[in-house]
């Protein structure tokens, strides 16, 4: 399987604090991986690092076999790497449509009718077309959510990466989404999700991916990942205790 995205010995710290330490990792294309672990574990830093946020402190970042470590947010999201974040952050003064179209034009330089019909067919991807001339702060979490993920998809990305798109959700709610995820992967993007509903992550996932500490302590079939002792005790044993 090609790889769409990979980290090569990626370190992260702020002064004396490390945040990540030594990660590796390749993401095929075409991909459903998930990411779990503790709070603290280093994995939304992870994802400011792959989508050029964040400069890591040592490695490299490379995309489609492209060295992109010196490349920036906005550069990466032109190439192809868009992201949600944990916190939907519209803009709210606009509509939906218009957060999308600045999405469109701003991520994947596009114009006219081309910028139109992108954001037209992630609103309809995501359920919103109904919902396309509202004001982005006059919307619900789960709508917000929606938006997140739309405003993303309207750059047009290879990669998806979402920073616990199911947070604040119920479990229902959670599962509207993972019907657009699914959509998504069907399409051929490659998508990595990071999330506290491990169940609800399990029902798109291929691949599990466990952080502790900065670092992955396990990575393979979510079914062994969710059985290995040391992710019980770092990440199930952290949320019963």
């Amino acid at each position: 399987m090609p790889c769409a995205l990979a980290a090569r010995d990626i370190g992260k710290h702020f002064g004396a604090l490390v945040v990540l330490a030594a990660v590796n990792l390749d993401i095929g294309q075409g991909e459903a991986v998930g990411i779990v672990g503790p709070n603290g574990a280093g994995k939304t830093t992870l994802f400011n690092v792959l989508s050029g946020a964040y400069p890591p402190s040592r490695g490299s970042v490379q995309f489609e076999g492209r060295d992109v470590t010196a490349l920036g947010a906005p550069a990466r999201c032109r190439l192809g790497i868009a992201r949600s974040h944990q916190v939907p952050r519209p803009f709210g003064g606009m509509t939906v449509f218009e957060n999308l179209h600045v999405a469109a034009a701003a991520g994947a330089a596009l114009k006219g009718s081309a910028a139109h019909e992108v954001c037209i067919d992630a609103l309809d991807l995501c359920g919103m077309l109904t919902l396309a001339n509202r004001r982005a702060d006059t919307l619900g979490l789960l709508d917000r959510k929606r938006l997140e993920m739309a405003r993303a998809l309207a750059t047009r990305p290879r990669v998806l990466l979402l920073d616990e798109i199911g947070g604040g959700l119920t479990d229902g709610e959670a599962l509207e989404l993972v019907a657009i995820i699914r959509e998504v992967l069907d399409r051929g993007i490659t998508v990595v999700w990071i999330e506290h509903m491990v169940q609800v992550l399990l029902q798109v996932v291929t691949r599990l991916i466990c952080m502790e500490s900065g670092g992955i302590i396990a990575d393979g079939e979510p079914d062994a990942v969710m059985r290995d002792p040391a992710v019980i005790t770092a990440y199930l044993g952290s949320m019963t205790a």
